[in-house]
């Protein structure tokens, strides 16, 4: 029981935390004291998350489930996502205030809602029951609701809101009558029991078909992967820029997180049956269509973007489509790559849009491509930033992006999915186009209009972290990435 509680840390702190957040605000107002107990809890998280690391698997097995009645999984894959999450709430608190306090916009929900959005990642991260899952899904999804119309006196953002909503609730449908199905199915809710009934071949073979159709039409809306991304562009143009980054990174591994746990309980089943081996290969092939689409889709749509925070969005849908690749390879480097990616596109994108909200001036004007012209001159340390950031996007070494690609590419093609690694490279070259366009308008071109921008020294904290992140994972890639291997 003892050992239950320790590796639950991370999950009971995050939840209790950001109680005692929503409580402080209640009790004094306090923009400061909210905002630091916010980075306390999710420094918190980080750390406890680190510490149920070096619990051996043997530990964790032995540990007494009765309290949480095996619905929760400990260590190992959550543990690193949990530190995932808790950074990418850092990261997302620290660029966050000085843009809000810029818009006249700094409201203390917005911190606990990180924290809540958190929780929910968290959750989804421990899930070993469908029901604790989609409890997780749901959460993060209302906050991320909540988020995204958080400027409510701008038109588009309530437009986005709103789309984000209904759309979202039709895929938590999908999502609920797909687990539904599954239950049906195999009787019951678990997910180790679920491979084991699986295993033993003691389950309807349609409605379990249908069920994980239904379920990876649910999840694959929260990552926004083709054709379920109609959304996402206008959803992450919409919100608050030091929050899209937070949406469209944490919150898509949340999502992606949540088909690693279905994809190993479910499609890497070890048995010898040959219908559920069938069964199986189809779903990974339709899967492997579905990355190939969002890659391809994603990367011509940012092809036509004048728009900077736009161009991010749709590059987004694509990288979607990359990371799928290591689900649809069913293995266990395949996940390892997931995890690796998920962590290293975390300091790309939300770097990238700290340094756009950065720039962005009040009533967001600087959004333009075009407004970039001349950056290295008026401010050559952003310049550089988003040059670095760019080309680890495109995947060109020595950056963490590079790697991300490399290990997701291996486990593809170990899998048989030659053809799906063929495309994801002619979808990264596509890419090249757009974001080395950026960094030729940076360097080489002129702005009669140079860009002034105040000092705001959390987004640049949070700009640096991110620089130093995404150039350990490319300079030391074997060393993260044999931390996830060890606790896989």
């Amino acid at each position: 029981m003892i050992n239950e509680f320790i590796l639950a840390l991370p999950l009971l702190l995050i939840a209790i935390g950001s109680i005692l957040v929503l409580m402080l605000d209640a009790a004094t107002r306090n923009k400061q004291i909210v905002y630091y107990t916010s980075i306390l809890v999710l420094l918190g998280l980080g750390i406890s998350a680190g510490y149920t690391l070096q619990f051996d698997v043997a530990i964790i097995a032995q540990a007494d489930k009765t309290i949480s009645a095996n619905t929760i999984f400990y260590g190992g894959m959550s543990a690193v996502f949990d530190i995932i999450f808790a950074m990418g709430g850092l990261l997302t608190l620290f660029a966050s205030r000085e843009y809000l306090q810029r818009n006249y916009k700094e409201i203390n929900e917005c911190y606990s809602l990180v924290l809540l959005a958190v929780v929910g990642m968290v959750v989804i991260a421990h899930s070993n029951s469908l029901i604790m899952l989609f409890l997780g899904v749901e959460l993060m999804s209302i906050v991320f609701y909540i988020l995204t119309g958080f400027f409510r006196n701008r038109e588009h953002a309530l437009e986005a809101a709103l789309k984000y909503f209904i759309l979202g609730s039709f895929a938590s449908g999908f999502l609920l009558y797909g687990i539904a199905l599954i239950y049906g199915s195999t009787g019951s809710l678990i997910l180790s029991d679920i491979s084991q009934q699986i295993a033993s071949g003691n389950y309807n073979s349609i409605y379990l078909s249908i069920g994980l159709g239904l379920m990876t039409v649910g999840l694959c809306f929260k990552v926004a992967a083709f054709p379920f991304h109609q959304w996402a562009p206008d959803v992450y143009y919409g919100s608050p820029t030091a929050i899209s980054g937070f949406l469209c990174t944490s919150g898509k591994a949340a999502a992606l997180v949540a088909l690693v746990v279905v994809a190993k309980n479910v499609l890497s089943v070890e048995t010898s049956n040959v219908n559920y081996l069938l069964e199986s290969t189809t779903a990974r092939n339709i899967l492997a269509g579905i990355s190939a689409c969002t890659m391809i889709i994603g990367n011509l749509s940012a092809l036509a973007q004048k728009n900077v925070k736009r161009m991010l969005a749709y590059s987004s849908v694509a990288h979607a489509g990359y990371i799928l690749m290591g689900i649809v390879a069913c293995s266990t480097e395949g996940f390892y790559a997931v995890a690796f990616y998920c962590a290293v596109y975390l300091f790309m994108q939300v770097g990238a849009f700290a340094i756009v909200g950065f720039i962005e001036f009040r009533d967001e004007g600087n959004m333009l491509i075009s407004d970039y012209a001349d950056l290295r001159t008026t401010h050559p340390a952003l310049a550089a930033a988003m040059a670095c950031f760019m080309l680890s996007l495109a995947g060109i070494p020595p950056f963490g992006g590079f790697f991300g690609k490399y290990f997701l590419f291996v486990a593809a093609i170990k899998s048989g999915y030659l053809w799906l690694t063929l495309i994801a490279v002619v979808a990264s070259i596509i890419s090249m186009y757009f974001y080395i366009g950026l960094i030729l308008t940076m360097y080489f071109k002129n702005n009669e209009n140079p860009i002034n921008v105040g000092k705001m020294q959390g987004t640049k904290l949070t700009v640096a972290l991110s620089i130093i992140g995404v150039i350990l994972l490319g300079i030391m890639p074997n060393v993260f990435y044999g931390l996830f291997n060890f606790t896989f």
